[in-house]
């Protein structure tokens, strides 16, 4: 768009900033929750509004330990309240079944209605499972979940005797039943695999295919309410041991899954994550501790909700000669200098500047019957300055999955020494840096904020600015 300048005047906007704290970088924090048991494991979180399931291999009381016929710790399933009012959370009690004596019971999800719980067992119960060198199988069973107790136990059909699945995680709609699974036709260690309520019944398993699956080991899968995918992995590239990855369902098709940054993800063991709806808080679990406990995170990423739209600078004008209305009966020529070396001829003209800087704008006048030439009718000096404000230099549009430049080199903040460059790019993803690179896995138009602070003044206050743009992704054809 070009500015109209009847009388060679420029006008300058210039960006407001507030002071504040300075924020935290990390996307991430965590923290340990209170309930894990020192010297044992606890697994496989899963969210109520009160509270939480999870598993553990812990005592049942204080004098009664369990172990499986080889001396194995048994886990089982318990449950934890929330304390009203506060973020620590009271005791846990099990929820007992008649396997809790000699089998695992768990993981675990609970289904729509709140009461059909799917979890994790051994197959075998019988005389074979008492012997130390029977190779018992992992299957997943359905129970009805009465108080702290399970019952009405049945086997899932699509169990079998030489291999194991466990793991359930059931969609919001119930409607899909996700799973690990060492079966045939799997593409490594154990993979992810489905099953379709269809018509009163679950469908086959259906491998989700080597988009999600790799030849390492991929499990635990949690399917959230909003349609994507988290999982566990083993495969190459990750932080170390297992590692949670996630990835969307776009048109039918799953996308390259994502790893999670840390501190979600380290060099141990990180697994079973859970998330709420708005994805800003959830648990997982991870041995970065030797035993497996359960984490509590909380997303930190910024979002403001005061951020100036980018005004994209714009070095184009439009001169205006209004004198020559009065003198319409008598031609003239106007010749208009620029200051940059350029000329333009016209009683109204139009010229792009390449950037800031200072320029004498001059207009001569000949008299097209006299030849007569009046050279500097009109001159003004014209300083032209780049809006003060943080710059993002991004495409308008591009494709998912391709690999994107986001710039802040062309910020312009007089006198503010700034310290942190902080990208907010409106998909639960953060960057750090004058410049970042990043690709979107699945299409729409995203709202992408760039905050920059200065280093910490008197009484650790911050100057910050925030401004946002958008940019559209369109699905790779």
């Amino acid at each position: 768009m070009k500015k109209v300048l009847p009388i060679l005047t420029l006008l300058i906007s210039v960006l407001t900033v507030d002071t504040v704290v300075a924020q935290e970088a990390s996307p991430f924090e965590i923290r340990r929750l209170s309930f894990n048991m020192s010297g044992y494991s606890d697994i496989s979180p899963v969210m109520t509004q009160e509270g939480i399931f999870f598993c553990s291999d812990r005592r049942l009381s204080a004098v009664t330990d369990r172990t499986s016929f080889d001396n194995r710790r048994l886990y089982n399933i318990y449950y934890v309240a929330q304390k009203e009012g506060d973020s620590d959370w009271g005791r846990p009690v099990p929820v007992k079944s008649d396997r809790t004596a000699q089998f695992n019971t768990g993981p675990l999800c609970i289904a729509p209605d709140g009461k059909t719980v799917y979890f994790t067992s051994e197959i075998e119960t019988g005389v074979p499972s008492r012997s130390r060198k029977f190779r018992n199988h992992s299957g997943i069973f359905s129970a009805q979940l009465s108080g702290t107790q399970l019952v009405s136990i049945e086997a899932f059909k699509y169990n079998g005797t030489d291999y194991d699945m466990g793991q359930p995680s059931i969609s919001d709609d119930g409607r899909f039943l996700y799973f690990a699974s060492d079966m045939p036709g799997g593409f490594g260690g154990s993979d992810i695999w489905f099953c379709e309520w269809i018509d009163g019944d679950w469908s086959a398993p259906v491998n989700l295919g080597a988009e999600i699956n790799s030849t390492a080991t991929d499990n635990f899968p949690c399917i959230h309410s909003s349609g994507r995918l988290y999982f566990s992995s083993t495969r190459q590239g990750g932080a170390g041991g297992l590692d949670v990855y996630y990835s969307d369902m776009i048109d039918g098709d799953w996308t390259a899954p994502l790893r999670l940054q840390a501190p979600v993800n380290s060099s141990s063991d990180d697994f079973a994550f859970v998330a709420m709806p708005d994805l800003k808080k959830g648990y997982f679990a991870s041995n970065r501790r030797r035993n497996d406990d359960i984490y509590e995170f909380t997303m930190t990423i910024v979002r403001k909700a005061d951020c100036d739209m980018l005004e994209f600078n714009n070095y184009c004008y439009e001169f205006i000669e209004e004198n020559a209305v009065k003198y319409d009966t008598i031609p003239f020529k106007y010749e208009w200098r620029f200051g940059d070396g350029h000329t333009a001829v016209g009683r109204i003209v139009e010229h792009c500047y390449e950037g800031p800087g200072r320029y004498l704008v001059q207009l001569d006048v000949t008299n097209l019957v006299t030849n007569e030439v009046k050279t500097d009718q009109k001159s003004q000096l014209l300083i032209i300055e780049a809006v003060e404000q943080p710059y993002i230099s991004c495409p308008d549009y591009a494709e998912t999955g391709e690999m994107l430049k986001f710039s802040a080199d062309s910020t312009n903040l007089p006198g503010w020494d700034i310290s942190q460059y902080y990208w907010s790019f409106d998909d639960e993803t953060i960057g750090m840096g004058r410049n970042v690179m990043k690709t979107f896995t699945r299409p729409g138009t995203y709202n992408v904020q760039l905050i920059v602070s200065t280093k910490a003044g008197e009484g650790g206050m911050v100057r910050e600015a925030c401004v946002t743009r958008s940019i559209t992704i369109r699905k790779k054809e």
